[in-house]
């Protein structure tokens, strides 16, 4: 009978391969795993309790309308976290400002940044979703943690993550060694490796663009899809487009099977420090690329908690041909 690991487990053997590693980034991640076990349960029965269907009354600082169940994944992670010890602040997508956490409790020495609830739009008709984070150390000294811990840039990411509450709920997370994937046994309530070592594939088949923003694509970005349309020179057939709409499950499709997800500027929409950074340090550890077309994700420095960027992202080989597009309309103008 083969073993099974579950990410706890992983992550104290992680943790062994630090040994001044004090047990507060493992604390931290366990909190966080309580959180997304609470988070899917809600979503799995959504159907059921129309009570966490719908929207709210509420508008977050982009202008879109809150999802109950958006709500209730800010709510279920600021209360998990808050009271951890490992943090000294939280900042989220759907929050204008930091999150700071509650009076009584001790500040630690990390940094955490979510997406509650990426692609919650996707709710009401069973498409998958996810919860996105990344954790950073502190740079601030003592007490609570401001903006200046949460404005960094990814590259100083210590870890990065995302949750899919999809036909099965996973766990895919890295710490800068490697990419690992957790699949929920529900009978079990636990998290147990599934996807060990994952590497996205060089060179992908697929590609993930929303064709109804076309008109507002650069010059490049419409010339290179034109191009994925066309015969590939070694399968001798043109890319298969593939869009969810829901950009962790978009992202997590390519990143086992390889291809390339694409909303590009000039009008940028994605967040950088929710989603842009910690899906890049996922794309980067597997063997992947991300970019806005022009500069590394992982190299640049926020400006603020609610900057926006263009997102490249997949297979190595495919990001490094569209950034070739990218040069190439840019010699021509």
């Amino acid at each position: 009978m083969s073993s099974l690991k579950t990410v706890q487990q992983h992550i104290q053997d992680e943790e062994r391969l630090h040994p001044g590693a004090t047990g507060d980034f493992t604390a931290l991640l366990t909190s966080l795993i309580v959180a997304a076990k609470i988070i899917s349960r809600d979503v799995n029965r959504a159907g059921l309790a129309k009570t966490v269907l719908g929207e709210t009354d509420v508008v977050n600082v982009y202008g879109e309308t809150v999802m109950k169940l958006d709500e209730f994944a800010q709510d279920t992670i600021c209360q998990a976290m808050g009271i951890s010890g490992q943090l000294c602040v939280m900042a989220s997508e759907e929050s204008e400002g930091i999150i700071t956490l509650p009076e009584g409790y001790p500040r630690g020495k990390y940094v955490l940044l979510f997406d509650p609830l990426d692609g919650s739009s996707n709710i009401d008709v069973n498409i998958s979703i996810g919860t996105i984070f990344s954790v950073q150390r502190r740079v601030s000294e003592g007490g609570d943690g401001t903006d200046c811990d949460c404005l960094q840039p990814g590259y100083e990411q210590v870890a990065a993550g995302y949750f899919l509450y999809g036909s099965s709920t996973m766990m895919v997370y890295t710490t800068g060694n490697g990419v690992h994937g957790f699949t929920l046994d529900p009978a079990l309530g636990e998290f147990l490796l599934s996807h060990e070592n994952i590497q996205t594939p060089k060179k992908g088949k697929v590609y993930s663009i929303n064709e109804g923003n076309r008109t507002k694509w650069d010059d490049a970005t419409r010339d290179y899809v034109d191009h994925l349309k066309e015969q590939d020179e070694e399968s001798g057939r043109p890319y298969s487009l593939r869009y969810i709409g829901s950009l962790v499950a978009d992202f997590h499709r390519n990143l086992l099977k390889g291809g390339i997800f694409l909303y590009p500027g000039p009008k940028a929409k994605l967040r950088l420090l929710y989603e842009g950074a910690p899906l890049a340090m996922v794309a980067e550890q597997a063997g992947g690329a991300a970019t806005t077309g022009t500069e590394r994700i992982m190299d640049i420095k926020p400006n603020s908690l609610q900057q926006r960027v263009s997102l490249i992202i997949g297979s190595h080989d495919d990001v490094v041909q569209y950034q070739e597009f990218v040069k190439e309309s840019a010699s021509v103008v």
